[in-house]
């Protein structure tokens, strides 16, 4: 086959995982639109099918199995022609996977993204190029935000995380690439950038010798176009009053914190290996809520971690009642092979994770409905994202709601609105998924 009859095929992927894995899948795509390859969305008018997948936790595992047994079936069929499997899956287990899944043509190893092209050229036996110096982005996100991955890896070690194992140690993309990256996107239409890494307060600490997030911040802040910048996964002892006097101050920054706590039980934060006590999360959960009350906060927490007694679990619930945070997830604790934790004694059985996961999920819930009640009758400023034809409403966020991660807010046209554009919308209803509100 010659590289003409190659740049013929058509290329589609399935983005699996975290939002700095879809970052990674969009550079592969714009390589392989550079390099001639038209990507499509349909896996059914495809030759070639991506498969990006996490393997953070088993259950994404299994559904990275699900997909990659379905895009087998679609290839038996003879509806496909490549299975290109990449992401943290094949980093994981690249050993195993070939002899369980022979029909997947090409296992890809992170550290081989950027070479993407090359070897498709290799299955299809064509001449090997080189690859190209600079891709733009295959914006898969819409029109008006994209997530920009400051950094990869992790240094933090958690007793229950696989991700310094799959991704390596904490790795900051130098600051001017980021800059012009951010330019790059502003050009394209995009009103938002989301700052996202397994740990974005540690930004420039391994390339600069001293934390550089605040100064990154401020030099995308410059960026005419772009309007709100937010910040993702913020590691609660390195949330500064420096940086959440900048957050609070600065216009371009969405009041909107993201911070993973995990748990309020001291013996278990310890186990956990988290460097943040009780009483001094406690401390931030207050000075947050008392001198940055327009800062919505997010956590997320774990959920029968070996060892979790009925008593800690409480702690955790009296602590969440008492927070009452803006949004909040909670997952039941996956034992992963290659952690500190898998090791432990004491595993928490199935079925009370469940029920534990459930019972606090519900009290989230209501705090949420009291919350989400006080804004009936209010205005917001929304970015609007996309337009549901199904519904014929439009879809949008708000500085205070992140896109995907919590509510969106819906609205009928007025015969006025554009996608990627700000609008100011009444809230009137609030459905369980979607706040519901009309045009002012």
């Amino acid at each position: 086959m010659t590289k003409k009859e190659l740049v013929g095929k058509k290329i589609s992927a399935i983005s699996l995982g975290c939002d700095k894995n879809k970052v990674d899948l969009e550079k592969m795509l714009g390589r392989a639109e550079d390099y001639g390859f038209c990507v499509v969305e349909d896996v059914f008018d495809a030759d070639i099918v991506i498969v990006n997948t996490c393997a953070f936790i088993q259950p994404a595992e299994e559904e990275a199995i699900s997909n990659i047994l379905e895009m087998a079936n679609l290839k038996k069929q003879g509806v496909i022609e490549k299975i290109i499997v990449s992401g943290c899956l094949p980093e994981r287990h690249f050993e195993q996977l070939p002899a369980l899944f022979p029909e997947v043509d090409l296992f890809l190893r992170l550290r081989e993204n950027d070479l993407i092209c090359q070897k498709i050229e290799q299955l299809y036996q064509v001449e090997e190029s080189k690859p190209a110096k600079n891709c733009q982005r295959v914006l898969t996100c819409g029109v008006s935000y994209a997530y920009l991955k400051i950094a990869d890896g992790c240094d933090n070690i958690c007793s229950y995380c696989t991700i310094p194992r799959i991704r390596g140690r904490y790795k900051s993309v130098a600051m001017d690439q980021l800059v012009d990256e951010a330019k790059n996107l502003a050009k394209r239409g995009i009103k938002e950038l989301i700052l996202v890494a397994q740990d974005t307060t540690r930004y420039g600490e391994d390339l600069y010798g001293e934390n550089k997030l605040i100064e990154l911040c401020q030099r995308l802040c410059k960026i005419k176009e772009i309007k709100w910048l937010r910040l993702h996964y913020l590691y609660p002892e390195k949330v500064t009053d420096q940086l959440l006097d900048y957050i609070n101050s600065n216009e371009k920054m969405c009041k909107y914190l993201d911070i993973p706590l995990q748990h309020i039980d001291d013996e278990l934060l310890l186990s956990m290996r988290r460097r943040l006590g009780e009483n001094e999360t406690k401390k931030l959960i207050e000075k947050i809520k008392t001198n940055y009350p327009l800062l919505s906060l997010r956590s997320t927490f774990i959920i029968g971690y070996p060892g979790e007694r009925s008593k800690q679990f409480k702690k955790l619930v009296d602590f969440v009642k008492t927070s009452k945070f803006d949004y909040a997830g909670f997952f039941p604790y996956s034992k992963e092979s290659n952690t500190a934790a898998y090791f432990m004694k004491k595993q928490v059985p199935s079925f009370i994770k469940k029920l534990r996961t459930k019972k606090i999920t519900k009290i989230q819930q209501k705090i949420v409905e009291e919350k989400i009640s006080k804004l009936l009758g209010t205005e917001m400023v929304v970015l609007v994202d996309y337009f549901d034809s199904d519904s014929g409403e439009f879809v949008g966020h708000s500085q205070n709601l992140s896109p995907t991660v919590d509510f969106g807010v819906r609205f009928v046209d007025n015969g006025n609105v554009e996608l990627s554009t700000f609008v100011k919308v009444k809230i009137y209803d609030f459905d369980g998924s979607y706040l519901k509100g009309e045009l002012v």
